[in-house]
């Protein structure tokens, strides 16, 4: 019988110690979280730079073209780059867990897909499938670790965790991928993801909770399709400087409409209820000097690897 009170209120009743034990049994713990944040984080930044040191292999068996080589490397970047935002408001209305999970499933089959290609148009469009699943994946690492840890220094330290893993993948991208080019083979660099792919999976459904905070806004669709329209068409057009040079029509077309594309996306998120990006933020010159900031050295870092190999 429940217990009440002189007045004939009734009290609450105290929770039994096994309920409090299962209840705690069923919340993960913050660093299982962080540690499958970071192993999908690491994952997507490692392919960014991993099959830099297999573009030659990749050459003699599949008989690319430079263009072709330069596209195995753009496809992936430009579908990451261009659907990221989108992934971000994925996860905030959908929920972090399933997009986690869909993100990664998507990287980890395109991954095998790749591998196994038979010629380079089925690599390409597998790379593109893969960035597209990074896109999806690598938000939902972030907001998983910023949502699993209290905020404070455990979040700090969480956050500048999940920061140092990401760094590490890119650096660790030319050595994991020599390493596998020269003892098996360029079509391992992406075979590889397959058990890690899976295993970090089995890790997301055991130890991820679901969370979302949607709050009434909307994917944003338009935006997403324009800023990665406007990237992929300004860098084919950057691409085709090689061969046909810059005044041809082949190369001036793609120069002018991808930054018209670009212009576009932002008359958009300036009408848009729920942008994708809010041109607001640019006002802060914290945020415009680091976005400069990152998009030199990212230019920088991309052209090194290229060459280099």
């Amino acid at each position: 019988m429940p217990q009440t009170d002189p007045a004939g209120t009734a009290l609450p009743t105290p929770a039994h110690p096994s309920d409090t034990a299962s209840a705690a049994a069923r919340t993960p713990r913050p660093w299982l979280v962080v540690l499958v944040a970071c192993a999908g984080q690491f994952l997507v930044v490692l392919d960014v730079s991993v099959m830099n040191v297999a573009l030659p292999s990749l050459r003699a068996d599949l008989g690319l073209s430079p263009l072709g080589l330069q596209w195995v490397l753009n496809a992936y970047a430009i579908a990451f780059a261009g659907f990221m935002l989108l992934g971000g408001r994925a996860a905030d209305l959908y929920g972090r867990k399933a997009m986690f999970l869909g993100g990664l499933g998507l990287f980890t089959a395109a991954s095998v897909v790749g591998g196994l290609a038979p010629e380079g148009a089925y690599l390409i469009a597998a790379r593109a499938a893969q960035g597209l699943g990074a896109a999806v994946l690598s938000p939902a690492t972030l907001t998983l670790v910023t949502s699993a840890v209290p905020t404070g220094a455990a979040r700090t330290r969480a956050i500048g965790t999940w920061t140092a893993v990401g760094a590490a993948g890119g650096a660790a991208g030319g050595f994991v991928g020599g390493l596998l080019v020269d003892l098996l083979s360029w079509r391992w660099v992406l075979l590889v993801n397959a058990p890690v792919g899976v295993l970090v999976l089995a890790a997301a459904v055991l130890w991820l909770r679901e969370s979302r905070t949607g709050g009434g806004r909307r994917l944003d669709l338009p935006g997403a399709v324009l800023v990665t329209a406007g990237l992929a068409v300004l860098a084919y057009g950057v691409v085709q400087t090689e061969l046909t040079g810059w005044t041809a029509p082949a190369t001036l077309l793609p120069l002018l409409g991808g930054p018209a594309l670009l212009a576009v996306f932002v008359a958009v998120e300036a009408r848009t209820a729920a942008p994708l990006v809010p041109l607001g933020i640019f006002r802060n010159r914290a945020v415009t000097a680091a976005n400069a900031g990152i998009l030199l050295c990212g230019c920088s870092s991309f052209g090194m690897w290229f060459f280099m190999t």
